[in-house]
């Protein structure tokens, strides 16, 4: 047994939320046409498969269309939220649900601390969660 066994695999706002996230980012993706040529060759030829990533960004609609692109290819990821002041919860939720995207990100959760702290503490647990899967 991993000495990481009891980590998050992931901390959204609510999963509840995730249809709505669903809605607004296939609404996005409509004007990503190069990303779903991209996302639809990648799903045939899975180049990233086997490999766990980690990523740092805004969790927004456009955000979540490069997450599902990268778990198209294959890819393992973990996504924590660089500023969690932009963070979009029902966007989070619909990665977790429908893309198997470890979120760490909840809307203005830590605002009263500096985000840099917050930001190296939730890098932290994204880079523990995919040792644990080692």
């Amino acid at each position: 047994m991993s000495v990481h066994a009891d980590i998050a695999r992931y901390d959204v706002k609510s999963i509840a939320l995730a249809d709505e996230g669903k809605r607004r980012t296939e609404w996005s993706e409509r004007s990503m046409p190069v990303l779903r040529q991209i996302r639809a060759r990648f799903a045939k030829e899975q180049p990233l498969k086997g490999l766990k990533l980690s990523a740092c960004l805004h969790v927004t609609t456009e955000t979540a269309n490069l997450m599902a692109t990268l778990r198209a290819a294959g890819a393992e990821i973990a996504l924590c939220a660089s500023n969690p002041l932009s963070t979009q919860d029902d966007v989070a939720a619909h990665l977790v649900r429908d893309h198997g995207v470890h979120v760490y990100a909840i809307k203005g959760e830590g605002k009263d601390m500096k985000v840099d702290y917050f930001t190296w503490e939730r890098t932290d647990r994204v880079k523990d969660l995919l040792s644990a899967a080692r």
